[in-house]
């Protein structure tokens, strides 16, 4: 079965005006194959998977399904060939319940003039105990990010797909359901369903993936079984080089220091998380590591007053600080970094020299009215220490790669001169060279004396570029490890421990 061609792509060729975004390409499908796709951002997987799915028209080229040519004009044409399609991003309507997204493109389908609330809860209900404990009458816009990422999942296994693109489908998952998600592949595989999966993270693709293609500028640079490379070869082909450290060098024993930067006590919000106390010593870069749902991000939020009322000691270079608000924390240079780059890390629809400008809008204008020079002047000596790419500073951040929108974010924050910077997920949809870069620039702030705090769901990242790590498990600190006790069995321990918390020192 396996040797069997369901979906044949040949000699596909798509431009954007002076952008060739695929060049060329040649891409096979085999029936019952879990089929990684692999590249940095703007190596032209979207765009070879939104012409699949029949969001774009190849300029030349031809599509064979089954082979027989076909001719995919939309979404509604790939879903009725039996291609499904379940995106990075969200795309559920939030004031409808989980059930009637599920079957919303049956529903436009179906000629009846009157919709069955209670035969379309019972058909959801059945998908959605394979993916986890969804409600389908709950509304979607009440459910969390990871479980309307699951929704989108259960959406398209409705559709009797023959082909099931996942597009970065654990961005937004817990490992657990990770790992459900996983099984289920294996499940649709078995049954002769094909799946591409797209996914920066090598792990997933060396544990669940047949076969695996390299994109590169447009182009398509290798296909081989999994069994047959490495996470090293993957890398070299995506980059077009070797990237012998992805992540920097770690603070050498020379520039450590007992001078504490940022320090919390006793930091509590009602059942969120409780005396919750840390430091962060010059110099160095802190992890926070933990199972998604400790109360990682809900931690950093609350120092940063961003949400929740907590209650505690937060003391900066010594001083005792009284913080109410975000803006009393970025008053005294301490700043957060979303997870959720697009909703709350950049504006997507404004330039570059807008982003960058946003929080020091006092620094770039003069009687009431911004500046456009001294904006750009900003944004382009940030860009420059971030080692931003782009064309214009005038140019939107959505016409960026993820990892120079990621970049916009963080300059955002290095506009503000920052002491400390809480990093939620900083390297989330990221591709593997701008991960490197981006680990590079976390190193190299940290030198330069601002605090660093990372959260990090992707264990190899926490390990790699902190320099110790406190473990939060329930809204509790469970441990810190440092130097060579710094492993995934051990913080994994920590993350899932029922014993009482250890004291930090």
């Amino acid at each position: 079965m396996e040797h069997t061609t369901i979906l044949d792509i040949k000699n596909v060729s798509k431009s954007f005006g002076s952008i060739h975004a695929l060049r060329s390409v040649d891409f096979t499908l085999r029936k019952g194959e879990v089929h990684a796709i692999a590249g940095e951002n703007g190596a032209g997987k979207s765009t070879l998977m939104n012409i699949i799915d029949g969001i774009v028209r190849p300029d030349s080229g031809t599509i064979l399904l089954d082979g027989e040519p076909v001719e995919i004009s939309s979404p509604a044409v790939a879903q009725k060939l039996g291609i499904g399609f379940v995106h990075q991003e969200i795309e559920l309507c939030p004031d409808v319940t989980v059930a009637e997204n599920m079957f919303m493109a049956a529903t436009n389908a179906s000629r009846s003039w009157l919709m069955d609330p209670e035969s379309l809860e019972r058909k959801a209900g059945e998908i959605l105990r394979q993916l986890g404990n969804i409600d389908p009458r709950a509304l979607v816009r009440d459910l969390s990010i990871s479980n309307q990422q699951l929704v989108e999942i259960a959406k398209a296994l409705t559709l009797d797909c023959r082909v099931l693109i996942l597009d970065e489908p654990t961005a937004a998952l817990t490992e657990i359901e990770a790992q459900t998600l996983f099984r289920i592949m294996r499940e649709l595989s078995a049954r002769g369903i094909s799946i591409i999966y797209i996914s920066h993270r090598m792990v997933e693709i060396f544990e669940n993936c047949d076969r695996v293609s390299v994109f590169r500028d447009g182009q398509h640079i290798m296909t081989s079984r999994v069994s047959e490379t490495t996470p090293n070869d993957l890398v070299r082909s995506m980059v077009g080089r070797t990237l012998d450290n992805q992540y920097p060098e770690k603070q050498r024993e020379d520039e450590r220091s007992d001078e504490v930067i940022l320090s919390v006590r006793n930091l509590t919000d009602g059942p969120r998380y409780a005396d919750i106390s840390f430091d962060v010593r010059r110099g160095e870069i802190l992890g926070l590591g933990g199972l998604i749902g400790a109360g990682r991000s809900e931690i950093a939020k609350g120092v940063c007053r961003l949400e929740g009322d907590a209650t505690g000691e937060v003391a900066l270079n010594g001083e005792p600080l009284r913080l109410k608000h975000y803006q009393d924390c970025i008053a005294h240079g301490i700043v957060y970094l979303s997870e959720d780059r697009k909703a709350e890390g950049v504006f997507l629809d404004l330039s570059i020299a807008e982003n960058t400008s946003a929080m020091s809008l006092r620094e770039v204008s003069r009687f009431g009215l911004i500046g456009k020079r001294r904006e750009d002047r900003l944004a382009a000596r940030v860009g420059r220490g971030l080692r931003l790419k782009y064309g214009q500073l005038d140019d939107a951040v959505s016409t960026l790669s993820g990892g120079n929108q990621q970049k916009v974010a963080l300059a955002k924050l290095l506009a503000v001169n920052p002491k400390v910077i809480f990093l939620d997920e900083p390297t989330r949809g990221v591709d593997v060279g701008a991960k490197a870069e981006i680990h590079a620039i976390l190193r190299d702030l940290a030198r330069k004396g601002i605090g660093i705090v990372v959260i990090s769901s992707e264990m190899p990242e926490l390990i790699g570029v902190s320099d110790r790590v406190i473990v939060v498990r329930e809204g509790e600190i469970s441990g810190e490890v440092t130097g060579d006790d710094m492993t995934e069995e051990n913080i994994l321990s920590l993350a899932s421990m029922a014993e009482r918390k250890q004291e930090l020192v």
